[in-house]
């Protein structure tokens, strides 16, 4: 496969969607991350440049895949050079960030000769490593032909959405609706919990009843079993649910469930828990869990 394909970001997402597009037969040239030694490792492994400089990654590539944090860390790799001797260049932006900066980095990014799309991921990292993603994108139609390729090897579907910042506004309402049933079904498990019900038997009647989701089948066995390894972390839920929140007062839009749950995310970032999966919500609803920071 001809086109050379760069990553900004290789943390557990954009490492294992590197992993994949070279299984695939794509070339690639180089990665950067801000925590160096990881984008070093991974290079040794891809056998590709350790990029010391986002201008690298530009000019060793032909396709550049971010895989950022936030708002803030995009702004900085689109202010920070990799847009250097961009001209022809096609940049897939996979971050969940608000839909505003996605129409940010398009503009910059055409302002430079290059192309750019968001392609939202609605999956977590087994998905990444085995090219089963969900992907929500947007931007030109064109733009979206030209990467299709490389997005059906990440991907078991896709879908278009319409122009740049429209994936992301669905992936914030994907996301604030999931972080509810997360927080909702830690609270209904925790009362379980509390009653003295046998919480398998109360899952397997969620879930054959309306209080099944996805949710259930991914985190009530981890919710009951205290493991809440990272696939998806509490400071992201946060974040996530913040976009969606914001979102929402700009339409002049109430949401009073959206906005208790990140109140949750959020004391769990403030008790030192941001880093457990977003199943850790559990945490603070289950009796003799969790024991809350005492103020000074």
């Amino acid at each position: 496969m001809a086109e050379k394909i760069g990553f900004v970001g290789v943390g557990r997402m954009g490492a294992n969607m590197a992993r994949r597009l070279k299984e695939s037969g794509y070339e690639i040239s180089a990665v950067y991350d801000v925590n160096t030694p990881i984008a070093q490792s991974l290079a040794l492994e891809l056998g590709c440049q350790p990029a010391e400089k986002l201008q690298a990654v530009t000019k060793a590539s032909d396709v550049i895949i971010t895989v950022v944090t936030d708002d803030k860390a995009m702004k900085k790799i689109y202010n920070g050079g990799l847009l250097s001797r961009a001209k022809g260049k096609l940049f897939i932006n996979c971050a969940t960030i608000s839909p505003a900066i996605h129409k940010w980095v398009e503009e910059k990014a055409e302002g430079a000769g290059a192309s750019s799309l968001e392609a939202c991921m609605a999956s977590s990292i087994t998905q990444a490593r085995q090219g089963t993603l969900y992907l929500m994108c947007g931007g030109k139609q064109e733009v979206f032909d030209r990467a299709k390729p490389i997005l059906e090897k990440l991907s078991a579907s896709m879908r278009y959405v319409g122009s740049a910042g429209k994936a992301a506004e669905v992936k914030a309402l994907v996301n604030m609706v999931m972080n509810i049933n997360t927080a909702a079904l830690a609270e209904g498990l925790a009362l379980g919990n509390a009653l003295g019900l046998d919480l398998a038997m109360l899952r397997e009647v969620f879930s054959q009843t309306g209080a099944n989701s996805r949710v259930l089948q991914t985190d009530g066995e981890d919710m009951q079993n205290r493991e809440h390894s990272c696939f998806f972390s509490a400071a992201h839920a946060a974040k996530d649910s913040g976009i969606a929140l914001k979102l929402g007062k700009e339409q002049g839009l109430n949401l009073p469930l959206a906005l208790a749950t990140k109140k949750q995310y959020d004391r769990m970032v403030d008790e030192g828990l941001g880093e457990l999966d977003k199943s850790g919500i559990a945490e603070l609803t289950f009796k003799g869990r969790h024991q809350a920071k005492a103020t000074s």
